[in-house]
Formats: C-alpha cells, structure tokens, sequence
C-alpha cells in the first residue's frame, strides 16, 4: 500500500503511461500473440513516459528541480530497478519477434514485426538513461543536503538542472564513462557502476539485435 500511495503522489506520470500500455494490450486483438500484445503495451508505455518525463524535464529550471528531486523518495529506487527489469524483458520478447519475422510471413507482416522491434529497442534504449537521469538528480541533491557532496559538475554549478544531469546519465550510457563531472559520494558511484553495466549489457543487446534486425528486414 505504501508503494501504491507513491506511485499516486510522485510518480503520476508512469502511472498514467503504464495504464495506456496496459489497457492497449488488453483491447488488441485475441488472434495476436500475448508476446506481441504485451510488447506493443510496453512500448506505448516507454514513449508516453519519456514524451511527458521530457517535456517535464526540459521546463524545469534549477530550482524546479531541486524540489522535484527533494519530494521523490526511496520507492524511486524500487521503480528504477522494476523498469530496468521489464526492458531486458522486452528484449527477450524482440528476439521473439524478430524469430517470427524470419518464420515464413509476408513481406507486409515481416516489416511490421521489425518496425515494432525497433520502436521498442529505440524506447528502451532512451528509457534507461533518462530513468538515471531522474535518479541522479535525486541522488545528488539527497548527498548534497547530507554531507554537501554528490556530483562536482565542471563550472561547479550550485543548482544544476535536468540538462546537466542528463549529460551525465547519457554519457555514461553511450560511452561507458562519466567525462568531466566528478564523482563526490560512494552511494553515487555504486549507481554509476550500476548503470555502466546494465548500459553495457543493453548496449550489446542493441548491437547484436539491430544486426538481427537487418537480416529479418532484407533476408
């Protein structure tokens, strides 16, 4: 109950996405397959999350941000973790759809297999980096009111808003490094190497699932 009574107070937004997706699985067609169905869900989830988190984010100023991040508590941690596990999930059921796509469809059927492959991949991929870019400025700003220390950005910003923070998640996601912003507090880098695992992990996914990809489109 008492992670339900969050999600309705901090995390409205995921809540409204992981509904649409839900209600969209339930409402296609029963000739679908359920692997299909729940991956066109998770899908509509995944934009609809990122389209209202970045319209949010992109708004906030400095400040804005310093009080989103002070107001989400600990139940963002579990929701991080929840999420990162249905994504590598979804890629499982990729490698589903794409196994269908080689399986002797139409051509007609094949494409919309591998469009629906890659709109999922794409989502997954920016859902992740985003997911820690909110999490890290929640991170941060939690160590800053403890001890005064979290990330040590390179013109040493006081309030440092989304953009900063995004800079930093996606860094790490595209090129496994943390570039010029430094690191001042151990439960941060124990996310950090968190999040340059599971990006390596994903990022190989990518690699190895875009060839696949490839091949259900053109062979």
């Amino acid at each position: 109950m008492r992670l339900v009574r969050h999600l309705f107070r901090y995390h409205s937004p995921l809540l409204v996405a992981a509904t649409a997706g839900a209600l969209a699985s339930a409402l296609l067609p029963d000739r679908m397959e359920t692997v299909t169905r729940a991956l066109i869900g998770w899908t509509l989830c995944a934009w609809l999350y990122l389209g209202v988190a970045w319209f949010t984010m992109a708004r906030a100023s400095a400040t804005d941000v310093h009080t989103l991040a002070r107001r989400e508590d600990e139940s963002a941690g579990t929701l991080l973790v929840v999420i990162v596990a249905a994504s590598f999930a979804s890629v499982a059921a990729i490698i589903h759809e794409l196994a269908r796509a080689k399986g002797g469809l139409s051509p007609g059927m094949r494409v919309e297999h591998v469009a629906l492959s890659v709109t999922t991949l794409l989502g997954g991929w920016l859902l992740l980096p985003t997911l820690f870019t909110r999490h890290y400025a929640r991170l941060h700003f939690a160590s800053v009111d403890a001890t005064g220390e979290g990330l040590r950005f390179p013109d040493e910003k006081v309030k440092p808003n989304y953009w900063d923070f995004a800079y930093f998640a996606f860094t790490i996601a595209v090129a496994s490094q943390t570039a010029d912003v430094s690191i001042a507090s151990p439960r941060m880098r124990r996310t950090v190497l968190c999040q340059s695992v599971l990006s390596f992990f994903f990022n190989l996914a990518v690699l190895g699932l875009s060839v696949n990809i490839v091949a259900g489109l053109f062979g």
